[in-house]
């Protein structure tokens, strides 16, 4: 099985999701610049959730064109990262309504931990799928980057509960760290 249909039905899901989180987004009623301080918040947790979004959506299609077939494990795969990507609207709009508080700034990174989570167990199926000696394994090697993104995810977590700021700050590093789609896949990708 080709990964046509897999990276179609993934595409599709992604852009809803982005259309739910600017949906949310509710207009100002005034009409002045001071209007949009009420929105700032809530337009900065989406600018984030947003390129958290992209970042997957790119990195998927990367790894996917590593891909040369898929089997059913990865196609449950591929769901459980879309089903904790689905989270992302809500997890952003509960941190946006609340100025970014604690418990939602926790929860917030709980959701990206799951997705970071999710997205290495499909890679590792699509590995296990194609041999050790795949283009996907030695792109990856032992995965640092990924590792590294979820340890911040989780120290993140923790310190939401003492200073917001400095969770949101940790957000937008990992963003930051992926935000160049993953090199390790493209060089994978480049005719020999």
């Amino acid at each position: 099985m080709t990964t046509t249909r897999l990276e179609t039905f993934s595409d599709g899901v992604i852009a809803i999701l982005i259309t739910i989180m600017v949906l949310e987004l509710k207009v100002p009623h005034a009409a002045d610049w001071a209007a949009l301080r009420s929105i700032t918040p809530k337009l900065l947790i989406y600018a984030l959730s947003f390129v958290f979004l992209g970042i997957y959506w790119t990195n998927h299609h990367h790894m996917l064109h590593l891909a040369n077939r898929i089997n059913g494990t990865i196609l449950w795969a591929n769901l459980h990262l879309l089903f904790w990507l689905s989270l992302v609207p809500v997890a952003t709009g509960w941190m946006g309504e609340t100025h970014a508080a604690s418990a939602p700034t926790a929860a917030y990174g709980l959701v990206l931990i799951l997705c970071a989570i999710a997205y290495t167990i499909l890679q590792q199926a699509i590995v296990a799928h194609q041999g050790p000696h795949s283009k996907l394994r030695t792109a990856v090697g032992t995965d640092v980057k990924g590792k590294a993104s979820i340890g911040l995810y989780g120290l993140a977590i923790a310190v939401a509960f003492v200073s917001q700021t400095l969770a949101v700050a940790i957000y937008i590093l990992v963003a930051l760290i992926w935000f160049v789609p993953d090199r390790r896949i493209e060089s994978q990708l480049t005719p020999d």
